[in-house]
């Protein structure tokens, strides 16, 4: 019986895996890995680079440590995890390139007369599947493209679609960013640009062709992350856009609510200013500054919308998405929950 099974294979049915266990070190766990992988590792951050030092002088001391290292670690993980599980428990084990790691611990989840299976190639196999799906998924889909000036309520429209039962791609919430100078989200840093694609590659392959995406209109990246080439190439090629409109007094209230964590630092707010002196000028973000530390807040970014996002994103997306000329229009009251909901069910409607 073998006891191997090809990605390709195994990304295509990870529902049928009871469990999927990553045996690679907490860091390179962080920064990547498969849809609901636990973290199971044989060696942690500190030991894998010990083994990996002492390899470059001595490969076969730096195995024979390695291999207690990896034999205690295993010990640990099947005292703490297994207990309770049935003999037909059938776990995907994988590693960075289904070699030792992978290897070690699917043979004794093995032994035990568990129905593991290691995954051929690891997660570099996996990454590889993501970045080929992610040059062809987006070719599949049916894209829906929300557009509109800043503070509009594009992202609440989204959440609000995918309440009603839409297919919703929502980019920042994946990328955990506004996609503005300001957008960083508090105490949320960004996923590395794997996780990320990984985060969009689960999304894309969950969604029913036949039935039409909503996404918002981005720019190529979003914060640090870039959107996949093919995707961003989608979206800027829809001939269904839509043009979400909001009044001035109902968008101001929208970004007080986003971006109310600024209250409590108005310095933070000030030094992300400090990266607009280029566009704006250095008296325009003195004065922007000041009303910031005087709590002036839907002062600051009304002068924001008129004289920064507003023309800055007009531009961009005329030359980024050229048939937002011919959007259908859609104006919200305001940003309440029964506007957005009204709105959604009206856009689930249409073919």
């Amino acid at each position: 019986m073998s006891y191997t099974v090809e990605a390709a294979d195994a990304l295509a049915r990870l529902a049928d895996f009871d469990a999927i266990i990553d045996v690679r070190s907490p860091a390179e766990y962080a920064e990547d890995h498969l849809p609901g992988a636990l973290n199971w590792p044989v060696l942690d951050n500190e030991e894998r680079h010990t083994v990996g030092t002492l390899y470059a002088a001595s490969p076969f001391e730096a195995r024979k440590i390695g291999a207690a290292m990896v034999a205690r670690n295993i010990a640990r993980h099947i005292e703490t995890h297994t207990e309770g599980l049935p003999k037909t428990w059938r776990p995907l084990v994988y590693c960075w390139r289904g070699g030792q790691r992978s290897g070690a611990m699917n043979w004794f989840l093995g032994q035990i007369g568990f129905r593991a299976r290691q995954m051929t190639g690891g997660y570099k196999a996996y990454r590889a599947e993501v970045r080929k799906l992610l040059e062809t998924l987006p070719g599949t889909l049916d894209l829906r493209v929300l557009c509109g000036r800043t503070g509009s309520g594009k992202t609440r429209l989204l959440q609000a679609l995918a309440a009603e039962g839409a297919q919703v791609l929502d980019l920042e919430a994946l990328a955990c960013h506004r996609g503005s100078v300001l957008g960083a989200m508090p105490d949320a840093p960004q996923p590395s640009q794997k996780r990320f694609d990984s985060l969009v590659w689960q999304r894309l392959r969950a969604f029913d062709p036949a039935r039409p995406v909503f996404i918002e209109s981005e720019s190529r990246k979003i914060g640090q992350l870039r959107v996949p080439e093919l995707l961003h190439e989608r979206m800027r090629a829809s001939e269904r856009c839509l043009w979400i409109a909001m009044p001035e007094a109902a968008r101001i209230e929208l970004l007080l609510q986003d971006y109310g964590h600024f209250a409590a630092d108005p310095e933070g707010f000030c030094r992300q200013l400090d990266g607009l002196v280029a566009l704006r000028g250095k008296d325009t973000i003195k004065r922007w500054q000041a009303q910031a530390r005087a709590g002036e807040w839907a002062a600051v970014f009304g002068e924001l919308i008129r004289d920064h996002y507003d023309p800055g994103y007009e531009r961009s997306l005329s030359g980024y998405y050229p048939h937002v000329a011919k959007a259908q229009d859609l104006t919200l009251p305001d940003g309440s929950a029964a506007s957005l909901h009204a709105a959604a069910r009206a856009l689930s409607s249409l073919n």
